[in-house]
């Protein structure tokens, strides 16, 4: 781990392994297993340095930034490789990607460094008031293991440009990106203005979420373990901010089909990242009139991935993280079997070269309704389940009948429908007829039980990691 600018191990001496997605039960490295110990040392660490990065003037913060992305992509390889070593994203479509999301992150918080400021209000010349946006403090940030680095850069840069000291949690099972980022991080910055721990996360994060040196603590993850943190959190009133799951419906109107459709839309169903993305369009809401016609082209598209070997230049679709996820989406695949029509996939593979690792096919059900269960909770697999709509109120109250609202996914070429059904749906980032993901700068968050807050903006930085003081001052005449 990294704590106060040094490489240490767990106050307890004690290790967890790191196992690789593709090749099951084949263990890639071993980490500490940090514990309640280690988290005070790194808060300690934090608070320590906290005085002096969050006086520096911000060109100090933005050039110690810029010479982090540069040192990153110096490195781009080594964390694509090990990123894909370890997430099971494929190197091709994910891991190199993410890698430039992260150089891009970190030029683009180095770049609004200065934008941290108050305002001065006209006051009379009797009066000088003003306000100044200071840091909160020490800020812990959860990291989930589909896409650590990237996540990261969410985060970390936004903390560090507003003159917050960070410590990192790392993903149990996907850790070691996290801990060269760290490593790269200490070579620019003062000693403990970035730690990062592993451990388990119901050790790590819940004794993160709880201490009372800790000023904001953000997480991305699953709902539930969300809500956990924030109640945590929330007990002593620190600021919390959370990116949840989602089930994110794709609107496809039928003047939209064409060729541009069908790639959006598996960009859309993050199938390349193993459907393992809180972005995911998975309730694909296909108009009557094209149902048949997309689901034919669409599962010809998605059948030709090539799903393997994520260090492998020809893999288009890598491993499932984990034993526990793997059985989970076969869990699913199995229900979906048995109670829709399998237009693609809905096995297992049974034998061959993805039987040494937890890989699953890209899947398409038809026939789906909303009520149902694989329509309503986040596999987080490749999963698409297909749903015939006619009316667009109805195709809006299907799409908003979720208790998520991340993402969605609307798909016309009528400026009417496209904007009109865009502005109603009940999602934090509406995409309208594209499938990619998040863009630097742009803020995203999420509504209703997918999140708090927002992250990837200048106004998600100033929200998400400043606090607002008003100074009132009497001038003498």
């Amino acid at each position: 781990m990294w704590i106060g600018g040094e490489p240490v191990e767990a106050a307890s001496g004690q290790w967890r392994e790191v196992k690789n997605p593709a090749r099951r039960e084949a263990v890639i490295a071993r980490v500490p297993a940090g514990g309640p110990e280690d988290v005070d040392r790194a808060v300690a660490a934090a608070r320590s340095a906290f005085g002096g990065w969050s006086s520096a003037h911000f060109t100090v913060r933005s050039r110690a930034l810029n010479l982090i992305a540069d040192d990153i992509e110096a490195r781009a390889e080594d964390f694509a490789r090990l990123t894909a070593l370890d997430t099971g994203n494929a190197l091709r479509t994910q891991a190199r990607p993410e890698v430039a999301t992260l150089v891009a992150l970190f030029r683009y918080f180095a770049g609004i460094a200065g934008e941290v400021k108050g305002v001065t209000l006209p006051a009379g010349d009797g009066q000088l008031q003003y306000t100044r946006l200071e840091p909160l403090g020490v800020v812990a940030c959860i990291l989930p293991w589909n896409s650590p680095l990237m996540i990261a850069g969410f985060k970390l840069p936004a903390a560090l440009a507003a003159g917050n000291t960070v410590i990192l949690k790392a993903a149990d099972d996907a850790p070691l990106t996290i801990l060269l980022l760290a490593e790269i991080c200490g070579r620019h910055l003062p000693a403990g203005t970035v730690n990062a721990l592993t451990g388990r996360g119901s050790v790590i994060g819940a004794a993160l979420a709880e201490h009372p040196g800790v000023d904001k603590v953000s997480f991305t993850g699953s709902t539930e373990v969300g809500r956990g943190v924030a109640r945590t959190a929330g007990e002593r009133l620190a600021h919390v901010s959370l990116e949840l799951g989602g089930k994110n419906p794709s609107i496809v109107f039928p003047d939209a089909v064409d060729d541009d459709l069908i790639d959006g839309l598996l960009l859309a169903s993050r199938f390349t990242r193993q459907g393992q993305s809180c972005t995911a369009g998975s309730r694909l809401f296909l108009h009557e009139d094209i149902y048949d016609e997309v689901l034919e082209k669409l599962a010809a598209k998605l059948g030709a991935l090539t799903v393997g070997d994520p260090l492998d230049e020809a893999t288009d679709m890598g491993a499932i993280i984990n034993n526990s996820q793997f059985s989970s989406i076969s869990g699913y695949l199995d229900e979906g079997r048995s109670s829709m029509t399998t237009i693609l996939g809905g096995s297992v593979p049974e034998q061959g070269p993805l039987t040494e690792g937890y890989f699953h096919l890209p899947t398409i059900f038809g026939g789906g309704r909303n009520d149902f269960r694989l329509a309503q909770e986040e596999i987080f697999g490749p999963v698409l389940v297909a749903i015939p709509w006619r009316d667009t109120d109805e195709v809006i109250r299907m799409a908003n009948e979720s208790h998520y609202g991340l993402a969605a996914f609307v798909w016309s070429h009528n400026l009417d429908n496209a904007l009109n059904t865009a502005h109603r749906v009940e999602a934090g980032w509406v995409q309208v007829n594209q499938g990619g993901g998040q863009v630097v700068g742009q803020s995203y968050g999420g509504y209703k039980q997918s999140g708090i807050g927002r992250e990837v903006s200048l106004e998600g930085m100033l929200a998400g990691f400043t606090q607002t003081k008003q100074i009132n001052v009497k001038l003498r005449g």
